[in-house]
């Protein structure tokens, strides 16, 4: 059977970190047995759903890599979700209710003050048909229920958490539609699912007890489950869920400089013992992906390490990755010589223009202002050569180490440090260098 696995984001809202893991490790998983990847928008909110966050959430998908095999819109597939529906009618799996949220709300704490499970008594079952019909006579419109098998205990083996077991005579029944007509989550995707020929559902532990009733769903459905696998949650570094990590968005990521393969790089490792490795792009990634490696613990999303990520990624990019991101003059050449100087490509730009100028370098000693007029000549003798500029200034002045190095730095670059100047300088080119070494002179 060919692998294939889902994304179902709602466009209520656009990607963030979290979305983007559960996207990722569903691509891995399908692109390692050489499977399919399908994108399902579950846009059934339709008061929510909004069309620009459909747009965003491909062109997000799209950014990072990570195209999909196939599309299905839940908003397309009403029709699908009525027939299935009115079989599991007939089949006396559903049913109808009518107390309010408040009668639950009691009933749930009544339940609690007697130390009993706060699940749902089945009193609409006791319903006759004329019961209905004078509920309804009196405007009252019922929600729906799934009706779960309470005989046989709910078990999978899942991929991350191993063995799972449910009772579900200690579950409630869960609605499956509200009175309006309008569906809630589970059924919906048990229902694509089975459609779409989805064979593995990975998706985070906060699904659990979500899927504990949807087996049974499958099952009422006359299909076998799909494998399932739960993996544990995002958290920060302050060991939670933070604010600021759960409205973090690939678009503002993308304004903070980080680059798709080094968000690739960490989320595919983020929760397991294996090294984040800068190298291994998403195939290399897909090919070593194995759901064994998760664990049950947290996992600790740091946005520092994925700026060090990230300036890894950048010091390894070619040029033809990243021509159309530099300052136009700007070439092959000066690439190489900055790029390990960056933790963002944007950076580059302000690197080059050290390299055109104009530059301020910075207040000098009388001793160095020397020294540098010395530069000047031999810079004219040796050419923009800095191995055989430093190797006669040190011959001509004794000057070693920083002292050597230091000033010339300051007064061709303005700057402390930086990239290496054996490649910067003739960047810099023999006329421009003597300019700024007269001028600091």
């Amino acid at each position: 059977m060919t692998v294939a696995t889902r994304f179902a984001p709602s466009p209520t809202g656009t990607l963030h970190v979290g979305n983007v893991r559960t996207a990722l490790h569903n691509w891995l998983l399908a692109k390692q047995h050489g499977g399919r990847f399908l994108l399902r928008i579950d846009d059934t909110d339709q008061e929510r759903s909004r069309e620009e966050h459909v747009a965003s959430i491909k062109a997000d998908l799209k950014w990072l890599g990570l195209h999909w095999d196939g599309e299905e819109r839940q908003s397309a597939r009403f029709d699908l979700y009525e027939a299935e529906f009115q079989k599991l009618v007939a089949a006396g799996r559903v049913y109808r209710c009518y107390e309010t949220a408040q009668e639950l709300d009691l009933k749930r704490k009544v339940l609690l003050g007697r130390g009993l499970p706060p699940i749902y008594d089945r009193a609409a079952l006791a319903l006759s048909e004329a019961d209905h019909a004078a509920r309804a006579a009196a405007g009252e419109t019922a929600h729906w229920r799934f009706l779960l098998d309470r005989v046989r205990a709910i078990e999978w083996n899942d991929g991350i958490r191993g063995p799972q077991h449910f009772d579900p005579a200690k579950m409630s029944d869960p609605v499956v539609r509200r009175a309006d007509g309008s569906w809630l989550y589970l059924l919906p995707s048990v229902i694509d699912d089975i459609a779409m020929g989805i064979t593995d559902v990975l998706r985070g532990e906060d699904h659990v007890s979500n899927t504990a009733s949807q087996v049974q769903m499958f099952e009422a459905l006359g299909a076998a489950s799909p494998r399932f696998a739960h993996e544990a949650l995002l958290t920060g570094t302050e060991g939670k869920l933070s604010k600021r990590l759960g409205s973090l968005g690939v678009a503002a990521l993308r304004e903070e400089g980080i680059e798709p393969e080094a968000l690739i790089g960490l989320l595919a490792r983020l929760g397991t013992s294996d090294p984040v490795d800068p190298a291994l792009d998403a195939p290399a990634l897909a090919a070593q992906f194995n759901l064994a490696h998760f664990g049950r613990a947290p996992a600790r999303f740091d946005e520092a390490e994925l700026h060090r990520v990230n300036a890894a990624v950048v010091h390894r990019l070619p040029f033809a990755r990243v021509r159309h991101l530099l300052p136009e003059a700007m070439g092959e050449t000066a690439w190489e010589a900055i790029r390990p100087n960056l933790d963002h490509i944007g950076e580059a730009a302000d690197w080059w223009r050290v390299v055109t100028g104009p530059i301020t370098a910075p207040t000098l000693s009388d001793e160095d202002r020397a020294y540098l007029a010395h530069a000047a000549t031999a810079l004219a003798q040796t050419g923009a050569d800095w191995p055989a500029l430093t190797a006669a200034l040190k011959e001509a002045t004794g000057r070693k180490g920083k002292a050597l190095f230091l000033p010339l730095r300051q007064a061709l670059t303005g700057m402390d440090h930086g990239p290496d100047m054996a490649a910067l300088l003739p960047l810099i080119g023999r006329e421009a260098a003597l300019e700024r070494l007269t001028a600091a002179a």
